[in-house]
């Protein structure tokens, strides 16, 4: 382990790890609530279009926010099949129309199933098990409610992709609520199961410190990158998501 290179990182999820990194963040949406499933739902559909500006994903999350009402978890369960279709003119770039529409629909079963550990129960690593396979679990959980076109928004593990959006919901859910800013809501997930967000912006930079060495931004890169970082952080590795985002982001890399 470096140890240079633990300090620098830690320094820098002092930094950032805080409550105003919220306001920019597409984190600030889920934020609105107090309710678990509000909080579930939202941060849900605002990490499916967490991709591109930041500005724009977090004004898009929030009017898809909007558009659930002040109580998206009552939405979900209650509203009338012409209510859900209703959200068909809400678009994010290639987050399109009946987007929105079928991720309600397939939520909707996952909580009719489990009104309270619905999603938690679903993305829990069983023995043995990894992140990976609880993000395939949610994935056959929502094909059978949702289009076709749809299923391109919730990303296949199991052929490798990085889902980094999905990881990142799972970060929000699973951390420490501690520092204001993740929510510590799946308790029955241990945070060194988490695995890290990985885009272009987070293997950039982890690349250029020495922490990955896979040239590709897939699920193997993702896990190498995260065993680096349970190097320094064996109990919650994805601590440094924020150092690693915030260096490759904000100030613009190494």
């Amino acid at each position: 382990m470096d140890d240079t290179l633990k300090e620098l990182l830690d320094r820098k999820v002092d930094q950032y790890e805080r409550p105003d990194f919220i306001e920019a963040d597409p984190i600030s949406i889920p934020h609105r609530y107090t309710r678990r499933q509000d909080i579930e739902i939202t941060g849900l559909l605002a990490s499916t279009i967490a991709w591109g500006n930041r500005k724009a994903i977090v004004k898009s999350a929030g009017e898809m926010a909007d558009r659930l009402g002040a109580d998206p978890y009552d939405f979900v369960m209650s509203a009338t099949e012409s209510q859900v279709e209703r959200l068909s003119d809400f678009v994010y770039r290639t987050f399109q129309k009946d987007d929105l529409p079928s991720m309600i629909r397939g939520l909707r079963q996952i909580y009719s199933a489990d009104s309270e550990q619905g999603m938690e129960k679903i993305f829990a690593p069983r023995e043995g098990e990894t992140l990976r396979e609880g993000i395939i679990r949610f994935r056959e959980a929502m094909l059978p409610h949702i289009a076709e076109r749809t299923r391109k928004h919730i990303a296949d593990t199991g052929k490798g992709a990085a889902a980094k959006r999905l990881c990142m919901f799972a970060r929000w859910m699973v951390r420490p609520s501690a520092r204001g800013v993740d929510f510590g809501l799946w308790r029955s997930i241990s945070p060194s199961k988490l695995i890290i967000p990985l885009d272009v912006h987070t293997g950039r930079t982890a690349r250029s410190l020495g922490l990955l060495s896979r040239a590709q931004n897939d699920w193997k890169a993702a896990a190498e990158l995260t065993s680096a970082l349970a190097e320094m952080s064996p109990q919650d590795p994805v601590r440094y998501d924020f150092a690693l985002f915030s260096i490759g982001i904000v100030e613009g890399g190494i």
